[in-house]
């Protein structure tokens, strides 16, 4: 039996992508324990999208923080968004990149996490707008997606509905921040295993105790 473990986490958010290797690791690691769902969490609301440079004195603050803890790197590509706002076209939102997570889960489950951090890389390091179409090329290149089907599952109203319902599934777990990672006992018991960033010794070692008490209850 696999015990389900959310990864609930926004393509948009910095931490999450310097949360990225660590997820990566966990899923090496636990493959054969845990079946994991990642969630999109609609960090940013696509509804009335802000310019870049809403957020980008924030990010400017924050990203050489996330660097140093995390040992990720922002790329140059992304950050002229960041230092050079009233010159940029971005609008981010976290919906496109969600409805591209919900369809890429019907090809590969299994590789939700892989896929995640992608997408995190090629807006952090690559610079490319999660809002654009072509921000999902080359990935449906590496995975070899089917290019028509998947562009037009990108643009249905089906999979924005998919994604929306992640973002509404987010909030009833009762999420306020991102990354936070959850394990889940039974229909009723969840273990908060991480919120917000965590290294990975910290993470095994609430994983750990988590099964650990968790075979206790169930006399396994």
């Amino acid at each position: 039996m696999k015990w389900m473990l959310y990864y609930c986490y926004d393509a948009y958010c910095g931490w999450c992508y310097g949360f990225s290797p660590v997820m990566n690791k966990l899923s090496i690691e636990y493959g054969d324990v845990f079946e994991i769902e990642v969630l999109s969490g609609g960090m940013i609301p696509s509804e009335n999208p802000s310019p870049i440079s809403s957020t980008a004195g924030y990010i400017k603050k924050t990203y050489k923080t996330v660097e140093e803890l995390t040992g990720v790197k922002f790329g140059e590509d992304y950050l002229w968004h960041i230092f050079n706002p009233a010159k940029s076209d971005w609008y981010p939102g976290s919906e496109k990149p969600a409805i591209a997570m919900c369809v890429f889960k019907e090809y590969f489950p299994d590789l939700q996490v892989q896929f995640a951090r992608d997408l995190q890389y090629a807006l952090h390091y690559e610079g490319r707008d999660l809002c654009d179409d072509e921000a999902y090329r080359h990935l449906s290149d590496k995975y070899e997606l089917p290019v028509k089907e998947f562009y037009s599952k990108l643009k249905s109203e089906e999979y924005k509905e998919k994604a929306r319902y992640e973002f509404s599934l987010v909030k009833q777990l009762q999420v306020t921040g991102f990354p936070t990672v959850l394990l889940q006992a039974n229909e009723s018991k969840f273990y908060l295993l991480a919120r917000g960033y965590t290294d990975y010794e910290t993470l095994q070692e609430n994983i750990e105790k988590c099964l650990k008490e968790i075979n206790i209850s169930t006399g396994h």
